[in-house]
C-alpha cells in the first residue's frame, strides 16, 4: 500500500459515524497501526458498526475525500497520526486522546513545551493587556502560547506572541479550513505562517456547541499548564481549567477585583486549588520541571524512533542535514535571537524554531532568555 492509499484510509476512517478516537485507537492496537486492516476488520464484522458506519464504509464520499486530500496537499498542511513519532507524548496521557489532528503550519511545534492562555471572550482592557504581557513574557521564556483563537483573551494571547516575532498554537472547534469567529480571518492566516492552527476535525466541519470542549481538552492537554485571565461563573475557559486539573496539568488564575464580575471564575479555580499568580515568572518557574521532564521523553522517543518514522521533516540526527549545517553555522558560539537567525538564514521562524528544539534535544543548542539561542560546546 502506497501513502496516499494510507492517507485515504485514515480520511475514511476519521470520517466513519460512530468510531470516534476511543474506538479507532482500539482498532488502531488490534491491527498493528495499520489502518487498512482495522477497517477491513470493520468491514469482515459489521455487527460491530452502526448502519451510518455501514453505508460510510460501503460507499464514502468520493467528493468530500478529494476536498480532504486536496487540502492536505497544501504547502504546510499535514494530518498527524497517532501512531507517528511526532504526535505530541502529553496528549497520549490524557483522557480520550485524540487519534489524529490536522495542521495548518508547524507540526513540530506542537512537541515545544506549552502553556494555555485563556479566559473571557468579552474581556475588559486590564484583562486583555495581562493576556499580552504574559503572553510575550511566557513566550520570550522559552513556553509557546496555546488558546483556542476565541474572542477576548485567545485572541489577545496569539496575537501578542505574533507581534513579539514567537510562534503560538490555535485549537480550533471547527474544520482547519474554517475560521470561527469570522473576525479572525487574519488572525487564523498569521498563526497558520508563523506557528500552528491545530484541528481534530475534518475540513469542512462547521462550528457546533459540543465541539468546543472537545477542543478545550486538547489545549489542556498539549499544554503544561492552564492560564486563566478573567472568567466569568459560566466561562467556556473553566471547563479547559478543570480538564486540565482532571489531566493532571496545571492551573494558574490572575485574582482580580471583587467587585468584577469576570474575576469571579479566577477566584472560584483559586478557592478550589489553582494557583494564584501575578508574575509571568511564576508561571515558568513552576513549569519548569514538567518542561524538562517533557524534553527528557522527547530525546528518548525521537532517538528511539526508526529512521523513516519522520519527525516534523528532521530526525534527531538532523546536524548532519546541509540545513542544519547552515544553521549551526549562523548560531556562532554567542547567543543570537530568533530574528537575527531569521535573517543570516533566511529561513521562515516557525522552521527555524522546530529545527532549533531538534538540536536542543540532542544537546547542541541551549536556549537562553529574551527567545535567544546558543551553540553548545561538544
Amino acid at each position: 500500500m502506497n501513502d496516499a492509499d494510507d492517507l485515504r484510509d485514515w480520511l475514511i476512517a476519521l470520517r466513519t459515524p460512530g468510531l470516534g478516537p476511543g474506538g479507532l485507537r482500539e482498532l488502531l492496537a488490534e491491527h498493528a497501526g495499520r489502518m487498512g486492516d482495522a477497517l477491513a476488520a470493520v468491514h469482515r464484522q459489521p455487527g460491530n458498526a452502526s448502519e451510518a458506519a455501514r453505508r460510510w464504509l460501503d460507499r464514502p464520499d468520493e467528493a468530500r475525500l478529494a476536498e480532504d486530500m486536496a487540502w492536505l496537499a497544501q504547502p504546510g498542511h499535514r494530518l498527524l497520526r497517532c501512531i507517528e513519532a511526532d504526535f505530541p507524548p502529553p496528549l497520549e496521557t490524557i483522557p480520550q486522546p485524540p487519534v489524529a489532528l490536522f495542521v495548518a503550519g508547524d507540526a513540530a511545534l506542537l512537541l515545544h513545551p506549552q502553556v494555555a492562555i485563556v479566559g473571557a471572550r468579552r474581556a475588559s482592557p486590564a484583562g486583555l493587556d495581562n493576556a499580552r504581557a504574559f503572553a510575550r513574557a511566557l513566550g520570550q521564556a522559552g513556553l509557546l502560547v496555546t488558546s483556542g483563537m476565541a474572542d477576548g483573551i485567545d485572541g489577545a494571547a496569539h496575537l501578542a506572541a505574533l507581534d513579539a516575532g514567537l510562534p503560538t498554537v490555535a485549537v480550533v472547534g471547527t474544520g482547519p479550513d474554517r475560521v470561527y469567529p469570522r473576525k479572525h480571518h487574519a488572525l487564523a492566516r498569521r498563526i497558520a505562517a508563523g506557528g500552528a492552527l491545530v484541528s481534530e476535525f475534518p475540513p469542512g466541519t462547521a462550528a457546533r456547541a459540543d465541539h468546543f470542549p472537545r477542543r478545550n481538552r486538547i489545549i489542556a492537554g498539549l499544554s503544561l499548564g492552564t492560564l486563566v485571565i478573567e472568567a466569568g461563573l459560566q466561562s467556556g475557559s473553566l471547563i479547559t481549567a478543570r480538564l486540565a486539573g482532571e489531566q493532571g496539568r496545571e492551573v494558574f488564575a490572575l485574582p482580580g477585583s471583587i467587585h468584577n464580575p469576570l474575576a469571579r471564575g479566577c477566584h472560584r479555580l483559586i478557592r478550589d486549588g489553582a494557583r494564584l499568580v501575578e508574575e509571568p515568572g511564576e508561571v515558568v518557574e513552576a513549569l519548569a520541571p514538567a518542561a524538562r521532564a517533557l524534553g527528557a521523553e522527547l530525546a528518548l522517543r525521537l532517538a528511539a524512533a526508526p529512521a523513516d518514522a519522520g519527525v516534523g521533516g528532521s530526525g534527531p540526527h538532523g546536524h548532519a542535514d546541509p540545513q542544519y549545517r547552515r544553521l549551526l553555522d549562523a548560531l556562532g558560539h554567542d547567543p543570537v535571537p530568533l530574528d537575527e537567525l531569521v535573517a543570516r538564514t533566511g529561513q521562515p521562524a516557525a522552521e527555524l524554531s522546530s529545527m532549533l528544539l531538534m538540536l536542543e534535544l540532542e544537546g547542541r543548542v541551549g536556549t537562553l532568555p529574551g527567545n535567544r539561542y546558543q551553540r553548545l560546546a561538544g
